[in-house]
């Protein structure tokens, strides 16, 4: 078990074979539930090559002083990753928007108040 997020990989071996090597590593967050991104390769184990990169987006939570993973999502092909880029690219300003008028909202609330 891993104590700490540098110690967090994603290589994976199978009766002593490397049958998923991660090739990088990526921190989002971190404390006591981090979140990892993953670029690795699976072995197929018919020709004995890596496949094609992969990526995934790993949560773990930390338990008794240890990671432990809690959740994951493969991201499996490179029209998938689009697809995500192109969802976050459009939802985003939407999101800013919104908080941007939140955060006006919260100052006209708050000059109204009167002082007591």
């Amino acid at each position: 078990m891993a104590e700490t997020l540098d110690e967090l990989t994603y290589d994976y071996e199978d009766e002593g074979v490397l049958v998923r090597k991660q090739l990088e590593k990526v921190v989002l967050t971190k404390g006591a539930w981090a979140t990892l991104m993953f670029l690795y390769q699976e072995l197929d184990k018919a020709s004995g090559k890596f496949r094609a990169p992969k990526m995934a987006i790993v949560r773990f939570k930390k338990f008794h002083g240890s990671y432990r993973k809690q959740s994951s999502f493969n991201v499996s092909s490179e029209k998938q990753a689009r697809q995500i880029t192109e969802v976050f690219e459009s939802w985003y300003p939407k999101m800013a928007a919104s908080a941007e008028g939140e955060a006006g909202e919260d100052e006209s609330a708050s000059s109204g108040r009167e002082e007591g």
